[in-house]
């Protein structure tokens, strides 16, 4: 049968249209393919910590991260956690993680002083700011960018990773009345508050937590600090030291930080990612909301059941604190260029918002 031009044409039209859904269709099965199977391709990660397994605040923050971030990915990512001494000892998470035996850490950047004076600031100064405004000045004023250089030669990316507010002084065997009872005193205490107590005659000794119960019922701590209540009184120091001082002036919004091994974090796909970056801010925050709830209800079990005699340092004594610290910063800054830039970024974010909370929550506090 012989066709006619027309019909040939259209003949030929339909199959050169047929040919190219059929490619069409092929291409997009192809890139279906690959997507499912970057999806399908798990990770699994470990995480060393500075705290007891499973600790209440510090060592749960963690698992609370493996948990978010297992549920969000649907299993892609997988994060075991290892408490202090499980995998490496509480106070050699950095390098750990740094070298890539693991890919993230969870601890306090004033750990590391030692490495870098300057990561002290990314945790805590005495007398500096409060929870609230350390989350801002890391996420809203260049802090976390600040961070981020200092840590990137040791091939580690930091974030915010929890906040346990302001701390209390600590525990004490003997009364505090005057500056001239710091004078030897052999302290647990870490960062730049360790430095500031050597400065009035103190000496200042850094101790993972698991160790200050046995070092204060040994006589080889006169006094620690901790956190506040609510760990203070899971650790059980009341019943090795009868005095326990409020006054806020060390640690007065401790941030806690997670690390990740840069190169593992790069290995991840974006979605993966962000998810990782998600969990950490999710934790971030129920950290403080934690400690803020619990820390109440803890100081009134110590009080009210083991009668623990809660007490303040003397007026004399904090302003001699705060005249130490501000020689300590201004000497760190002078050694090391680091710190002075994270300092002044620090200090000029402070001098904000100070001005902005006297106005506002000073004086409501005042007259609530």
């Amino acid at each position: 049968m012989i066709l006619g031009k027309n019909k040939m044409m259209k003949i030929g039209l339909a199959l050169i249209l047929t040919s190219l859904v059929l490619t069409g269709c092929g291409k997009d099965h192809q890139t279906t393919t690959q997507t499912d199977i970057a999806e399908a391709k798990t990770y699994q990660w470990k995480m060393v910590t500075s705290w007891p397994k499973n600790f209440p605040g510090l060592g749960t923050a963690p698992e609370k991260f493996s948990q978010y971030v297992e549920k969000m990915s649907a299993g892609r990512l997988t994060v075991k956690v290892f408490g202090a001494g499980e995998l490496v000892p509480a106070l050699e998470v950095f390098d750990t993680v740094s070298q890539g035996t693991v890919q993230m850490g969870h601890s306090g950047a004033y750990y590391w002083k030692g490495k870098i004076p300057a990561a002290q600031m990314f945790s805590t100064i005495p007398f500096g700011m409060t929870a609230t405004e350390m989350n801002a000045w890391l996420h809203y004023g260049g802090g976390l960018e600040l961070w981020s250089s200092l840590y990137k030669p040791f091939g580690l990316i930091p974030m915010a990773g929890g906040n346990s507010g302001g701390q209390f002084a600590g525990w004490f065997k003997k009364q505090i009345n005057s500056v001239e009872d710091l004078k030897g005193l052999k302290m647990r205490i870490p960062g730049l508050g360790g430095e500031v107590l050597k400065r009035a005659g103190g000496i200042p000794i850094n101790l993972a937590g698991g160790e200050i119960f046995s070092s204060l019922q040994s006589g080889a701590l006169d006094a620690s600090e901790w956190v506040g209540p609510y760990n203070d009184l899971a650790f059980g120091f009341h019943q090795v030291a009868p005095y326990y001082y409020s006054s806020i002036w060390h640690e007065t919004g401790t941030t806690l930080e997670f690390i990740i091994n840069e190169k593992a974090f790069n290995a991840l796909p974006s979605d993966l990612q962000e998810i990782v970056r998600v969990a950490a801010k999710a934790v971030n925050q129920d950290m403080l909301d934690e400690y803020t709830a619990r820390n109440s209800n803890a100081l009134k079990v110590l009080i009210n059941e083991h009668k623990v005699e809660l007490k303040q340092f003397p007026s004399e004594v904090l302003l001699t604190l705060k005249e130490h610290t501000k020689h300590v910063l201004n000497e760190a800054a002078q050694k090391d260029k680091d710190f002075a830039k994270v300092l002044n970024s620090y200090q000029a974010f402070l001098e904000n918002a100070r001005d902005y909370n006297d106005l506002t929550l000073k004086e409501y506090l005042q007259n609530r």
